[in-house]
């Protein structure tokens, strides 16, 4: 009886998981490839190419901005 139920809730969490990459994986491709993720893209960029600022150099400019 408890082999059963352990069983079952193993293939539930399988089952769970090949739907959430399933999921994920689409909902991005959709994204990427739909009309508005193109204009984002064109208009931002693309994510690989963003280069990360540091707190530090966003600090420093919001001083100098307040020091003019």
């Amino acid at each position: 009886m408890t082999i059963a139920v352990l069983g079952s809730i193993f293939l539930w969490i399988i089952s769970l998981l090949i739907l959430y990459f399933v999921i994920s994986s689409a909902v991005k491709d959709g994204i990427d490839k739909s009309e508005v993720g193109q204009i984002i893209i064109n208009k931002y960029g693309d994510k690989e190419k963003i280069v990360p600022i540091s707190d530090e150099e966003i600090e420093k400019e919001l001083e100098d901005e307040f020091k003019k």
